[in-house]
């Protein structure tokens, strides 16, 4: 983490099951980038901080894959970098997000991207949504 930033707490979610997310994650996955990117902005205008950073660098990563199909490999590379350095910033799960996973898979874009001697990797970095623990009933505990 960059001196003088400061981590995300966590405990913080969006629905990514219904709307404009869901959407925006079903477009991602088809490899829709640019849809993806609409979506999502849409959100991206309305949320503060935190979420408006991490919903920022979602956008920046399906914008990235934009340019790098239009053959735009230094954008890609720079939306890359933008997006991870905002991502480095949250904790494993931000925002209904599996992030550490992201992570690990935009940084192996980034590698294969700056490089052109690397192969790219076999899929795009998924953006998984993890299901909220469920609450536990009351005297659902052990018994001794």
């Amino acid at each position: 983490m960059e001196a003088g930033a400061q981590a995300y707490a966590e405990g913080v979610s969006l629905d990514w099951k219904c709307g404009v997310l869901a959407e925006g994650l079903a477009c991602y996955r088809n490899g829709e980038f640019f849809e993806a990117h609409e979506h999502w902005e849409s959100v991206w205008l309305a949320s503060q901080e935190p979420e408006k950073s991490f919903v920022q660098a979602l956008i920046q990563i399906a914008a990235a894959f934009h340019h790098l199909r239009a053959g735009n490999r230094a954008g890609a590379v720079s939306l890359l970098r933008r997006a991870l350095r905002r991502l480095e910033l949250c904790p494993a799960r931000f925002a209904g997000i599996a992030v550490a996973s992201l992570c690990a898979g935009v940084s192996e874009w980034l590698s294969a991207t700056e490089s052109a001697v690397l192969p790219v990797p076999a899929a795009f970095p998924p953006i998984c949504p993890i299901e909220a623990a469920p609450d536990r009933a009351p005297g659902s505990g052990l018994r001794s």
